[in-house]
Parts: structure tokens; sequence; C-alpha cells
């Protein structure tokens, strides 16, 4: 089956005041946690409209739909956030009502987002930090913020901060591991205070798995299905906190989990977004699957997100060639050499920048094109020389293990990663998840 046909089938400054509290997540866990997911809700309308009419490239290499797991049995590390008391919480920016063109776009992304939502259920965002899951952070949060829990009405404020009647639940939660690098973890925290959405930090286990280390044309398949099983686990377990704190015998429907992404309308037509296939595996909602990048960034930027211009910002993972395997060390060597590029060529967050691991262990980077000046004489651009005038080479061998540098090439979206084989018998998954 071709890749097209399979796809065919599926249709991103943090307040002084932040709160942390940690705890271990396990089925049997005798400790409670529950903050209020509406904290600060009355300073942070999203709604446009009262009726209105009716989304990080993870361009990778996954696995076909049948694949079987067991879902997560182990102890999920977690560290919860929640966003700051004052009247920082984002809202629709003045400045920018009378564009009508956003104005309608968000009313009628709201619509959606409150169409696949459950008010009772704990609706859960696959988040990143990224722009397309940052709207979906801030749609969701907004659509279940104004649902009136008496009358099942999204976008009525007569009872916005009195959810008395209901016991579900709205947090974004990010995945944690070496493949996500520490600016963009830095970037989600700001995004989801600024929004008011609870975050919880979970460390994901794909690494382990030996499937997603060859990275031979299935890890970014295996570390979706990872992620949404952990989103799952961390889901019900927060209901179960809750149920406990409410009583077991109120609201029997609220037991259901809802999870949410970023993918965007551009997404589902790209052959080499395999991991597709895993959210449609556990039925996430996609409520940006309509849209496209642009309108995103449109919406985005409506809303006053501070990233909703920002460069994609992808897994780590997807800088290593076919073959390159998926270590915490080769992850880290990315994440080093991509820190020190930004730094020396001063590259603000907007620019496209890589470095990829070639076979061989190579160092390639890629920049946008705009930023590729001609060297002089027709010789090697000035970016690769400004580089290696900044002992980069010398750094990507002598500290960060590459074996070479490759120069510095045009950006190319998506992973540098083949797509498998039609008739590939690999394994989809080797660990319990």
């Amino acid at each position: 089956m071709s890749a097209r046909s399979i796809v065919s089938r599926l249709a991103s400054a943090l307040n002084s005041n932040r709160h942390a509290l940690h705890f271990s997540l396990a089925l049997k866990s005798s400790k409670r946690h529950f903050v209020h997911p509406s904290r600060g809700v009355a300073a942070n309308k999203f709604s446009t409209r009262a009726n209105a009419a009716n989304d990080d490239e993870c361009n990778s290499e996954e696995a076909a739909s049948d694949h079987n797991t067991t879902k997560p049995e182990h102890v999920v590390t977690v560290t919860q956030s929640r966003s700051s008391d004052d009247d920082t919480s984002i809202k629709a920016n003045p400045s920018l009502h009378t564009n009508n063109d956003s104005m309608e776009l968000v009313d009628k992304l709201l619509l959606r987002t409150s169409e696949m939502m459950d008010p009772h259920a704990s609706n859960v965002v696959a988040y990143s930090g990224g722009v397309d899951s940052s709207l979906v952070a801030a749609l969701v949060h907004r659509a279940f913020s104004n649902y009136d829990d008496t009358l099942l009405q999204p976008y009525s404020t007569d009872k916005i901060n009195d959810n008395s009647n209901t016991l579900g639940s709205v947090q974004a939660v990010l995945g944690i591991s070496p493949a996500v690098p520490q600016t963009q973890i830095t970037m989600a925290r700001i995004v989801a205070d600024k929004i008011g959405i609870l975050l919880t930090e979970v460390t994901t286990s794909e690494g382990s798995d030996k499937t997603y280390q060859r990275n031979d044309g299935y890890a970014c398949y295996v570390c979706k299905t990872h992620l949404y099983s952990t989103l799952e686990t961390v889901a019900n377990t927060v209901m179960k906190q809750q149920q406990q704190i409410h009583g077991e015998g109120q609201h029997k429907e609220s037991r259901s989990v809802i999870l949410y992404n970023g993918t965007n309308a551009d997404d589902t037509q790209d052959p080499t977004r395999l991991g597709l296939i895993a959210a449609s595996n556990f039925q996430v909602h996609s409520p940006l699957d309509q849209i496209s990048k642009d309108q995103v960034r449109q919406a985005a930027k409506y809303l006053g997100l501070p990233n909703w211009n920002a460069a994609a910002s992808p897994c780590l993972r997807s800088r290593l060639a076919m073959g390159v395997t998926a270590t915490e060390g080769h992850l880290k060597a990315v994440e080093m050499a991509e820190e020190f590029v930004r730094r020396v060529l001063e590259l603000d967050e907007t620019i496209n920048a890589r470095v990829r691991m070639l076979a061989g262990g190579k160092a390639m980077v890629e920049l946008d094109n705009s930023m590729l000046e001609p060297g002089d004489g027709g010789g090697e651009n000035r970016a690769a020389r400004v580089l290696r005038e900044h002992g980069f080479e010398e750094r990507c061998i002598g500290d960060w293990g590459f074996n070479s540098f490759g120069g510095v090439r045009g950006f190319k979206t998506g992973s540098v990663a083949a797509m498998p084989r039609e008739d590939s018998s690999a394994p989809l998954a080797s660990a319990v998840l």
C-alpha cells in the first residue's frame, strides 16, 4: 500500500509565581492532585461571537494501522504547572478586532472544537509548544471554559465560573524526552502560561523502544504510539483522582478521555506524515484538520499567541538520516549543534535552522534560503564560512560526536529518514509501551 493511500485513509518569560507539583502517576496511586481547569477563565475570553457559523512537522515514516500494542502499565513521572492567578492570560488582541476574516476563522474553530468536546470528559491536548498544538490548546481551553453545563450550549458565559455540575477537565500534556530540545520546552511553558491552560509535563519512554532506536522507517509511528498511550494514562489517573475527591457515585459519564492534536489540513496531504495512523488508532481529535498552516498562523496571531510566527520545531529525531540510530547521544549532538548555529548566526525564532546527522556521522546545516548569501568568488556560502571561523567543525567532531562537517545548504522541510518500503516486514514496535 502506498504512503499516499495510507494517508488518504485518515481524512509550540514564565511568570514568577508558577506553581509546580511533582507526583508519580499509577492507577493505584493514593496521592491526589486536582487543579481546577478553569482557573482565571473570566480574564481569558477567546470567543468573539455568540453564534458563529460553522493544524510540528513530524515528517517521518511510520507503520500500518494494524499495530498491536499493550497499554502502558508503567509509572509515569509528571510535573504539573498551573498558570498564574493574575490577569496575564491571553486575550484576543483588541487592535486586530477589525480583521473580520480572522474573527470569523476563530469563531468557526471554536465551534468545531466545542462540537468535539465533552464537558464531562478529561480533555487532553497533545502539546508541543509549536503553533499548531498551541492553537488547539487555546481553543480547547476556551471552548471548555465557555461551556454551559446545564444547557449543554457552547459560548454561554452565564456559568463560566460555576463548574459545580461538571467533573470534566482540560489540560495540555507535554511529552519530555531526549528528542525534545530544551528551547522548545521553555517555549511550551511560556505559551501555556499565556493561554492559562493547565500544563502537565510527562516523561515519555519511546527512547527505550528498539524499533525507535533503529530509526529504520518506523520511529515516528512508535513515538506517537508511546505518546498517546501516556496521555491516556495521565488523563485516566487525573480523572480517578477527581472522582475520589467528588465521590465515586457521581458523574459516571465523566470517565471518558478525549485526546486532541494539532494536525492541520496541509498535514493530511503530506504522504510522509504517517504518524497520523497512530492518532487514528487512538481516535485523536484534530480541530485544525480543515484549515491550512497559513490559517493556523492567522488564527494564532489573532489570539495573540506569542509563537504564531515561530518556525516549526519538530522532534530532534527527525534530523537523523535513515539508519542513524536514535540514541540519546545523537539527539544531544543535534541539539547542541543547533543551539550553536542559532547563537553564532544570530537567528531569531522565525528562521528555519536544522543540523542534520547524515550517514557516516556527517553534520549538515540547513538554513532558509534567505540566509544563504553567496561566498566570495563563488566559494562556500557566508553562513558556512562564519560557522567555520567560530569553530563549528571542531566542536562537531571534538565535543558533540559528529565525524565531519558537510557545510550549509538550503532548508528542506521534513525528516531526512526515508519512508518505509511498501514490502517492509519489519516489526512496528519492539517493546511493551
